[in-house]
């Protein structure tokens, strides 16, 4: 009996999970960063190469298919509307779970000195201090301008993905614009690029339980003081409980609005939120989203290739949570005055804006962290303390909220598409030798 991917991909992640707390024990780290780890960053790599091209032609395509431009507005508000109504519950059931735990409160002062001394002058603690820094004094409508190319072979070099949307967006509308006839040699071009990457995510897939065994296995190395970890376990689990909870949201959105089965869902959709965990990037993983979501769950293309690359770029629902959390957290420890209702307020507002420039890369939210914390007054001298006591936890962290994000995309894409009539109940999957036999 053929092995189902998704759990190859689930044994890879075991074995890796295995090999690396092995290799910690032996002393085996740098035989994983020169030897394992670059297999992962390969596979990470050929996702990335073919994320670009596939928005480009998945947007140009959808659009031009939709063959009326009130469409694009009514798919464009459902799709915004619901991204911003889950995102404000993600934020909600946060603030929610922190103010209910406490998990700051009674922190000891030997284990908060100790991580600002292990994490404090950490170069990932600073950079992400510096890249905040630096988005902050760009002025309060940078984020609008930068949504608009000026070069669209630099935004496609440089993987700008707003800026990339917009340009398919604006294709697709104008192709909308000219007579069918002229349009169609470019519509054409565009609809056999986007079948020839999803060919190539088929054949990347076949490479994903060795990468997933590769990235664990270099997950697990990185970890080195299981006693701050220890002593971190309540935040994480606000954080981790959080996440779970918005699953279940979202289960129960399939089960009453788009009235499919939640272990259906889960089932067809798993493969992408395992490479979500193990990636922790939502844009490296966009492309096996758009296959399982079109091939597995039935979603449409001119649905998927609009609501999906928009979801990877907009929607952090995972994100926005952690930050709640993160946020609380971090002022019952250090800064309990600032609790105020004000500021939670305050905190939900810019957690609900700061996910929609949330780049989709590993630890971008923790840079969105300190813009949130920045907007209530946080004391600018004590955010470094604020980043290192949660800093240790991040990675593992990150890659939970990953998977709600890419969980997130799915399921509005299928609200979406039912609400428009573009969901398929029986959506026949595509196989990487489909055309083999031909051209052996």
């Amino acid at each position: 009996m053929k092995l189902a991917l998704h759990w190859k991909i689930i044994i890879g992640m075991i074995l890796g999970i295995i090999f690396g707390f092995i290799m910690n024990a032996y002393d085996g780290k740098d035989f994983v960063s020169d030897w394992i780890a670059p297999f992962g960053k390969i596979f990470i790599n050929l996702l990335k190469l073919i994320a670009v091209p596939l928005i480009l032609a998945s947007l140009i395509k959808g659009i031009s298919d939709l063959k009326d431009i009130s469409k694009i507005k009514s798919m464009g508000l459902r799709t915004i509307a619901i991204y911003v109504g889950t995102t404000l519950i993600a934020i909600i059931i946060g603030l929610t779970i922190v103010n209910t735990v406490k998990p700051g409160v009674g922190m000891s002062q030997d284990t908060i000195a100790k991580i600002k001394m292990k994490y404090e002058n950490d170069a990932g603690v600073t950079d992400k201090l510096a890249k905040a820094t630096a988005q902050n004094d760009a002025g309060p409508l940078q984020a609008l301008v930068d949504i608009f190319p000026s070069n669209i072979f630099v935004s496609l070099g440089e993987a700008k993905m707003l800026q990339i949307i917009f340009f398919a967006l604006f294709v697709g509308i104008c192709l909308l614009l000219i007579p069918e006839k002229k349009a169609k040699p470019l519509v054409d071009f565009f609809d056999s690029l986007n079948e020839v990457v999803m060919k190539m995510v088929d054949l990347i897939m076949l490479f994903a339980p060795y990468a997933v065994f590769a990235l664990m296995a270099n997950v697990i190395i990185a970890f080195d003081d299981t006693e701050i970890l220890l002593k971190l376990l309540n935040y994480a689990g606000c954080v981790v409980l959080g996440l779970s909870l918005m699953i279940g949201f979202y289960l129960v959105l399939i089960k009453f609005v788009v009235k499919k089965s939640p272990l259906w869902f889960l089932k067809e959709i798993s493969p992408a939120q395992l490479l979500a965990f193990s990636t922790s990037s939502s844009a490296a993983t966009l492309p096996v989203t758009m296959e399982r979501v079109e091939e597995h769950l039935g979603v449409d293309k001119e649905v998927s290739g609009f609501v999906l690359p928009v979801g990877a770029t907009v929607n952090m629902d995972g994100t926005s949570l952690y930050q709640g959390i993160a946020a609380v957290f971090i002022m019952q420890v250090i800064w309990p005055e600032g609790l105020t209702f004000t500021n939670q307020l305050v905190i939900i507002a810019t957690a609900l804006l700061a996910s929609i420039g949330s780049a989709a890369v590993p630890s971008a939210g923790m840079v969105m962290l300190v813009i949130v914390l920045e907007s209530i007054g946080f004391p600018a001298e004590l955010l470094p303390i604020g980043l290192a006591l949660i800093f240790a936890v991040d990675r593992p962290l990150d890659m939970c909220r990953t998977v709600v994000n890419v969980t997130g995309d799915a399921t509005v894409s299928m609200i979406v598409a039912k609400s428009l009539g573009k969901l398929h109940d029986h959506p026949k999957a595509k196989e990487w030798d489909d055309n083999y036999e031909a051209v052996k």
